[in-house]
């Protein structure tokens, strides 16, 4: 039985978390302040956590900024997302050699426990688990890397510039999938974190360190920042049909208009937690006595990507741009039963024209009336 109790940690107490995960063989990801970034990396201890560092995002702009107190999760999503640890950005399949010998990468298998992910994020990694962990013919390196993971979300009360989890039900709070959340709080009474158990594990763990009983004023006050926080999002996905408006729109102008600001440099599709194209690409030595298979990411917005028979189907960045558009927010649906995107607003920041899809989906969407 899991409690349904709320408990309350004290800064001292979410270090000794990251320990007690430690100790019982988790590997600890989490946020962290490195090359002017808030960024994902390995953590042992709760000193590398982005204390007191916030950012300022918009189309195009991402600036760490300090803030006025002590919070670790006071920011919103930054370059990497979860993604790179489950479904790595580039992993070896196998060796072969000239005389017909292959070899299986052997991989290992890490036991990772991820503090600090926002309902976006949580959401995305659902969304992966469904691609990529589902259906007959599952990801067995996902599958390998998901199955033992400990997930610690973190409730949003701070909604950055470009978020828009709220518009697309993935946030400002947590959804289902998380073993422990938190609420963090910084006020007169001090920095703390209000925890939520989701699951047998996060219960075991978290009995691990000392905690204290959230009084029900407390509780109330904490959920009705995160609530409050919904209605403060820097941006919003336009309430329409989006499937409907997208396959009404195949010959918009609107394509080559954004193709005319589009640089086709894939960073909205290496920056988003859901997109999980991959090609495969064959090395070999200067001997051609050994040859290796590798997998990486690769984006629709390469020329290469639709090469099909002697040439590419997508020749035109118009064509690309609505490709990517139309599968994120419109044809997803249809293969998966929900929407690619999460409103993290990684897209947007990370795009070099300052591209913004909530404002392209509300231009197609005012078309379509």
């Amino acid at each position: 039985m899991i409690a349904k109790q709320t408990t309350v940690l004290d800064r001292a107490g979410l270090d000794a978390l990251i320990q007690a995960l430690t100790g019982a063989g988790y590997r600890v990801i989490g946020p962290t302040v490195r090359d002017d970034a808030i960024v994902l990396d390995e953590l042992s201890m709760g000193a590398q956590l982005p204390a007191g560092w916030g950012v300022t995002t918009g189309p195009g702009h991402y600036r760490l900024r300090r803030r006025d107190d002590a919070a670790v999760f006071g920011h919103s999503a930054g370059p990497q997302s979860w993604k790179r640890y489950l479904h790595p950005p580039r992993r070896k399949l196998f060796d072969a050699d000239r005389d017909g010998v292959f070899t299986a990468a052997q991989e290992e298998d890490p036991r990772y426990a991820f503090l600090g992910v926002r309902g976006c994020d949580l959401a995305a990694i659902g969304v992966l688990d469904r691609v990529l962990g589902a259906g007959n013919n599952p990801d067995a390196s996902y599958t390998r890397r998901r199955r033992s993971l400990f997930l610690i979300a973190v409730n949003c009360t701070e909604p950055g510039e470009l978020c828009f989890c709220a518009s697309m039900g993935t946030g400002p709070a947590a959804g289902p999938g998380y073993d422990l959340a938190l609420t963090e709080r910084c006020d007169e009474d001090g920095h703390r974190f209000l925890v939520d158990i989701g699951t047998g594990e996060g219960a075991r763990i978290l009995n691990r360190i000392p905690t204290a009983a959230a009084t029900p004023e407390e509780v109330t006050s904490a959920r009705a920042e995160v609530t409050a926080a919904a209605g403060r999002m820097g941006r919003a996905m336009p309430d329409a049909e989006l499937p409907a408006v997208i396959r009404a729109a195949r010959e918009s102008p609107q394509w080559e208009e954004v193709a005319s600001r589009c640089l086709s440099c894939a960073n909205c599709t290496m920056v988003c937690p859901t997109c999980f194209c991959t090609t495969t690409e064959d090395v070999t030595d200067l001997t051609g006595d050994h040859a290796e298979r590798w997998q990486r990411w690769v984006s629709c917005f390469e020329i290469g990507f639709s090469y099909v028979h002697g040439g590419s189907v997508r020749t035109s960045g118009a064509s690309r741009y609505r490709q990517w558009f139309s599968h994120k927010l419109g044809t997803w649906h249809d293969q998966f039963g929900e929407s690619g995107c999460v409103g993290c607003g990684r897209c947007v920041a990370w795009c070099p024209a300052g591209i913004d899809i909530t404002e392209e989906a509300a231009k197609l969407a005012k078309g379509a009336r």
